[in-house]
């Protein structure tokens, strides 16, 4: 059997962490937008704030890969994996920044459902990066997100078919359809960011 060093140092891991944590915050704000009465303006500039957060969190995983000479697993996959949680943080902040600047004043029920599972998503993920120090007990994280994910795109064909219903103004669906689109695209970008870790720790195993 093949010995793999595994450096100790575990700033990689503390940053994986931090960027999930993100998330956490993202789809925090993301259902404090969909409340009644929220100041929009107030959300969505810490939604933007917590997307430069976000964003500086994955830089610094970048300089990190590029100055380690051994790194805890595939450079790839390193990359790979910072670009999927960066990824689910610019879709939620996507649908934030729709929501205000297309002014809709009456949302789908279905979109807090929707937002619901994008902080189920986030709460798994945040628990997950932790474990990748040791790659263990993380099977039940992915399979948690791919259940997650399956509501999800139930829900997303629920809210389309209601937007169809004749029951909006032709504006108000193409509006509309822009917020549940990138919705549905965060919970999909939860889903690849799974799959990733599921590649490493096969990788690893």
């Amino acid at each position: 059997m093949a010995f793999r060093f595994r450096p100790v140092e575990g700033s990689f891991y503390d940053l994986f962490s931090q960027s999930a944590q993100h998330l956490v915050v993202g789809s925090g704000l993301l259902a404090e937008m969909l409340a009644d009465g929220a100041d929009r303006e107030d959300v969505a500039r810490r939604m933007r704030d917590a997307e430069h957060a976000a964003d500086e969190t994955t830089h610094a995983i970048v300089r990190q890969v590029n100055s380690t000479f051994v790194t805890p697993f595939d450079r790839e996959d390193i990359y790979g994996l910072a670009s999927g949680l960066d990824d689910v943080m610019d879709e939620m902040d996507e649908a934030v920044d729709l929501i205000l600047l297309y002014e809709v004043k009456a949302l789908p029920p279905e979109l807090s459902q929707q937002v619901d599972v994008l902080q189920r998503c986030a709460e798994v993920t945040a628990a997950a990066m932790p474990r990748l120090r040791t790659m263990k007990d993380l099977s039940e994280y992915w399979i948690e997100i791919n259940r997650l994910e399956n509501a999800g795109d139930k829900n997303h064909r629920r809210t389309l078919a209601n937007l169809f219903s004749g029951s909006y103004k032709t504006i108000e669906v193409l509006k509309l359809k822009d917020i549940v689109e990138a919705l549905e695209r965060a919970i999909d970008a939860f889903e690849t960011v799974a799959n990733r870790v599921e590649t490493i720790a096969v990788k690893e195993s």
